[in-house]
């Protein structure tokens, strides 16, 4: 039997998703809790492999197992013996043919920035920090120029092992709520380091270092070295997950404005 499973963590105790020697990742959290209910090891695969320090209020998973047990014990059970930085929102029989990366159609990020002069102490870690005033109307203007097919080398990290630069992001919204900047962005899939290289760039934007033509010249480029600095991965968020509906998961909960905080 395949079972699928939704889940959230604060990724800010492991190495990220996927398992490393000597290090803690939350697949190895989530693959023993899953083998004291399961009674035999267990092996789970991810939607996205987020990295370190990176969180999910939307990762989907899933596994095999020959036990029995009732929907309740891959949620409540499973969820008894994970660290409380993970938690399983949900657990639904699906086919052998699913998987939880190679069927999904899109995935949805969070990127979460305050601009203030002070870092943060509260949410250090849940958090990106820029230390000026961002001018979001700008910043806006400069993203539509991301939107649609385009080759990102620019935004991918020099060791991203997708094999096509080429990604077609649907949606990058960003709103503000005091001192907190909020960046939403939807794509078919993303390269490694592309959203938090997308709101770096944002950023030299909204501080008025660059214009705001500046993200379409270093899309035309093709040239990571072009790019601005990687932002921190305690801001980023991987919130969701599109599937078609005839694999009858849970619809994926929009994250609050906020989330968090």
């Amino acid at each position: 039997m395949r079972i699928a499973l939704g889940l959230e963590y604060d990724g800010r105790p492991f190495c990220g998703w996927q398992s490393q020697a000597d290090v803690p990742a939350v697949q190895d959290s989530l693959e023993g809790a899953l083998a004291r209910i399961a009674g035999h090891p267990v092996r789970v695969h991810a939607a996205g492999r987020t990295d370190t320090g990176v969180h999910a209020s939307g990762q989907v998973v899933h596994f095999d197992t020959d036990a029995m047990r009732p929907l309740g014990a891959w949620v409540r059970g499973v969820n008894s013996a994970l660290p409380a930085s993970i938690a399983v929102l949900w657990a639904q029989p699906v086919p052998d043919a699913f998987h939880a990366r190679f069927s999904a159609s899109g995935r949805h990020y969070r990127y979460l920035l305050l601009d203030r002069p002070s870092r943060p102490a509260l949410a250090a870690g849940l958090v990106g920090w820029f230390h000026l005033p961002l001018d979001v109307v700008r910043m806006t203007e400069a993203a539509r120029a991301l939107i649609g097919e385009h080759d990102f080398s620019s935004f991918r990290a020099a060791g991203c092992q997708a094999k096509s630069p080429v990604k077609m992001l649907h949606r990058l919204d960003i709103v503000r709520d005091g001192v907190l900047l909020q960046f939403d962005l939807h794509a078919n899939a993303f390269l490694h380091h592309m959203v938090r290289n997308i709101v770096g760039a944002l950023v030299e934007v909204g501080c008025g270092r660059r214009g705001s033509d500046w993200p379409a010249r270093l899309l035309a480029a093709r040239d990571r070295s072009q790019g601005s600095p990687t932002f921190a991965a305690g801001g980023l968020y991987l919130t969701g997950i599109d599937y078609d509906a005839a694999w009858g998961l849970p619809d994926p909960a929009t994250p609050p404005r906020g989330l968090p905080l």
